[in-house]
């Protein structure tokens, strides 16, 4: 069975890029977005010109984020609770600065890390 193209799937789910450039415009705010955009490197582009796959891939990340953690802070506390350095405050900050997709695959790869931990122990 061939898999969809980011455009036939975008059209399934959201009907239009447009609609799933807002969607993902729902999950801009204070609590999961970095107040970082493209104007502050020079470009003005913005979502409109991010391709169908990167977009779908932002809506799931950002999707899977909100509903385990809620927010970025409660998704960093979760990286250090796994990487057992919940009180180290430089390590925090510089997490404070990444993204949320950067954050989620350190999570997955952290919380992986940690599971292997336990079983060789076991």
């Amino acid at each position: 069975m061939a898999r969809k193209a980011p455009l036939a799937i975008v059209k399934e789910k959201f009907g239009e890029k447009a609609k799933l450039v807002e969607a993902l415009k729902g999950f801009m705010t204070e609590d999961l977005w970095v107040g970082r955009t493209s104007s502050d490197r020079g470009g003005d582009k913005g979502l409109d010109h991010v391709s169908n796959a990167k977009l779908l891939r932002l809506h799931a990340t950002f999707s899977e984020v909100k509903e385990k953690f809620g927010t970025r802070a409660k998704l960093i506390d979760a990286i250090l609770t796994a990487e057992n350095r919940s009180k180290d405050a430089g390590y925090r900050k510089r997490l404070e600065a990444f993204p949320v997709p950067r954050l989620y695959d350190q999570y997955k790869a952290a919380s992986k890390r940690a599971k292997a931990a336990t079983a060789a122990k076991a």
